[in-house]
């Protein structure tokens, strides 16, 4: 791996405790959970005292826990209960700002009843601005993966069960990162493994326990009945694992990154930094290159950054976040998302800060032309 590693937000390598689950699991515990055998009991067994650990992280019920793929299917599962379960004519309400398997599920199960809601200057919802009685149900995420952006998701909560609609708040960007106080007031919870040292394809969702007939997937009975398929118990321990781990270390601290930013302010512009954001997140627009440009320039140097949310590599088009916020489309172009993990030092931050200025000198002379600088 690079000597930098500046891309949390997208993926998190796999953390030591993880690793130590995982192998453990495939040698002792990779037999399906729901063989009728004795031998498969005990990986039952397994299974179940990962939900009930899991569900006394969060302060929940077990029976609230499912475990699933990940992030991207629990928000997708969350959509397509309410589109099977609420009245026909139902609006949902969406932050303008999620991601895009939210803002896409939304999409595809309520078609043209979605209402984006406002966000304010830095990008969190404007929680004022929330029509409560036009809505049936309500989706806001915890911390934009953008941005960093922290949403008022627990004053969000009190208003929605006040109106007496469910609300499903994604927290893969929050989890591993803040406190998990809150979440338990929620109706749904989005978290996904390799957002916070676990392994891809797994995550979980919370779901209400008023929510029996909840389905994800059709075909066999596992998690009660709501997801279907087997369930992948290495994994999931090692998720388990992870989480552990990471709740019970020091939280991170902005430090590095404010140190940062003050080293980078002369000429670019940082986005959300008014507001409450995570600690590790960095949303910069940087002078006059496009930002392919630095990243390209960043990795010959060892170090990797990424111009956004990960999922929409390879796609063209301006930044529905930066939109969102009213940032123009030239300036969109120029986005770089710096994403720390709680491996990284202030030092690795301020070596980072080095590199864009010696790297934007690098581009400047292989600029044929005057560069221009973004003043705040």
């Amino acid at each position: 791996m690079a000597t930098g590693y500046f891309d949390h937000n997208a993926t998190t390598p796999l953390c030591p405790e993880a690793r130590g689950a995982w192998l453990n699991a495939q040698d002792d515990l990779w037999l399906n959970p729901s063989s009728p055998y004795r031998a498969s009991a005990r990986v039952h067994a397994h299974l179940e005292s990962a939900r009930e650990r899991l569900a006394e992280l969060f302060d929940v019920l077990p029976s609230r826990v499912v475990f699933n793929g990940g992030a991207t299917e629990g928000n997708n599962a969350v959509f397509a209960h309410w589109a099977a379960t609420l009245p026909k004519d139902c609006v949902v309400g969406v932050g303008s700002t999620e991601h895009p398997s939210v803002l896409e599920a939304a999409r595809h199960f309520f078609g043209g009843r979605v209402q984006f809601l406002p966000v304010d200057a830095t990008g969190a919802v404007e929680r004022s601005e929330i029509d409560w009685d036009s809505l049936g149900a309500i989706s806001v995420m915890a911390a934009n993966n953008e941005t960093g952006v922290l949403n008022p998701w627990r004053e969000i909560t009190v208003a929605a069960d006040a109106a007496g609609i469910p609300f499903h708040c994604d927290a893969s960007q929050w989890i591993g990162k803040l406190p998990l106080e809150g979440f338990s007031a929620c109706d749904f919870v989005t978290g996904c493994a390799h957002k916070f040292g676990g392994p891809r394809g797994v995550g979980f969702l919370l779901v209400p326990e008023s929510a029996g007939h909840f389905h994800s997937f059709a075909g066999g009975a596992q998690e009660a009945g709501r997801r279907a398929g087997t369930e992948d118990v290495p994994g999931i321990l090692a998720m388990l694992a992870a989480l552990e781990a990471i709740t019970g270390s020091k939280s991170g601290a902005a430090e590095g990154r404010d140190r940062f930013e003050e080293m980078l302010k002369d000429f670019c512009q940082v986005i959300g930094q008014e507001g409450e954001r995570l600690w590790n997140t960095s949303l910069l627009l940087m002078p006059e290159f496009a930002s392919e440009r630095w990243v390209r320039a960043l990795e010959k140097r060892g170090l990797l950054v990424s111009t956004g949310a990960a999922c929409a590599a390879g796609k063209t088009g301006p930044s529905h976040v930066l939109a969102a916020i009213g940032v123009e489309a030239d300036l969109m172009r120029r986005a770089l998302r710096i994403s720390s993990g709680h491996e990284t030092t202030p030092t690795d931050w301020l070596q980072l800060a080095a590199a864009i200025r010696s790297t934007y000198e690098v581009l400047q002379a292989d600029h044929s032309g005057p560069a221009t600088v973004i003043h705040p």
